[in-house]
């Protein structure tokens, strides 16, 4: 027995980990084995004994544009400055459903695993960070489906490399804002679960609050033109980290398939919308605000989750 203490009074305290405290979104690189397993659990097992499977990953959005098209579009004539405005509305749309399926399942994901989080200890930022990989995995459906409309439409013979660039930055933005609010909702929902109606909320207001369903210069006219506010108001808008994943996916994807119907000889709709100023900066800002929203989510779910199990 002796023996045996003498060789763990050789081994330095530093390398021995403290039990049940986690390193944070470190921990899940070393674990990366079990998020496999839990994004492959989430992704399999969602459409599970139904008879469409992985059609509803195309039908939800299809229906939902439709919804949209339908009575904006056409019944309130909201189409009337915006040229090719379906495939402007479905790009939109792709980007809010990507953030609000990772937000809510982020927010739901520690009370939904509860009986793991009792019984078993592991990092906990698992669950959110798988959350949010299985919303990618159901949002590249989506994507494939605008891609092919757009490529039918001469995508192809406009798009640039900066709008691929685009593609990417709207996509890592719009998952490190979900994931940000995600850790911070999903800890405060363990204790308190009005954090399931507040997020509910946002994503009522999120689709309406981005440029999805109209042109952002909508909101220039609206603020400046007619209320006579100050202009850093437009700007702070722009510089939402969703309003912008929007307007980067516009650039992608509506710009490139909508200036071959604009150039075509005896068009007589309206022309595209300017691009909004300060594009390319405003992807730096929005993503140093998501990148922000992450770490001050990551410190409060890390000073919370030592009483998730007894709130539990």
């Amino acid at each position: 027995m002796s023996n045996t203490r003498d060789l763990f009074s050789d081994v330095p305290r530093s390398d021995f980990d403290t039990p049940g405290k986690s390193r944070g979104l470190i921990d899940v690189v070393r674990w990366r084995y079990l998020l496999s397993l839990l994004v492959r659990t989430g992704v399999t097992t969602r459409y599970r004994n139904s008879v469409l499977g992985w059609t509803w990953s195309y039908v939800r959005p299809a229906a939902q544009f439709l919804v949209f098209w339908v009575v904006l579009g056409i019944f309130m004539n909201l189409d009337r400055n915006v040229p090719n405005y379906a495939v402007y509305l479905f790009s939109g749309i792709v980007v809010i459903n990507l953030f609000s399926e990772g937000f809510k399942n982020a927010t739901t994901s520690i009370v939904g695993n509860a009986p793991l989080v009792r019984k078993v200890f592991l990092p906990r930022q698992l669950f959110a960070v798988s959350a949010i990989i299985v919303s990618f995995v159901h949002f590249l459906p989506q994507v494939a489906l605008l891609l092919l409309v757009c490529l039918l439409m001469g995508w192809i013979m406009h798009v640039s490399i900066l709008g691929v660039l685009a593609i990417f930055a709207a996509m890592l933005i719009v998952m490190l804002f979900s994931l940000g609010l995600g850790l911070f909702f999903g800890a405060v929902n363990v204790r308190y679960r009005d954090a399931e109606n507040i997020v509910e909320l946002m994503l009522l207001l999120a689709t309406w609050a981005s440029p999805v369903l109209y042109s952002w210069t909508y909101v220039q006219d609206a603020v400046v033109d007619r209320l006579h506010w100050p202009q850093w108001l437009v700007d702070v808008y722009m510089l939402n980290p969703i309003t912008h994943g929007v307007e980067l996916f516009h650039y992608a994807f509506w710009r490139p398939a909508t200036e071959k119907l604009v150039a075509t000889s005896g068009y007589a709709g309206d022309q595209m919308m300017a691009i909004p100023p300060g594009l390319a900066w405003n992807t730096l800002w929005t993503f140093l605000i998501a990148l922000g929203t992450l770490l001050v989510g990551q410190l409060i779910f890390r000073r919370l989750e030592g009483r998730f199990a007894q709130d539990l």
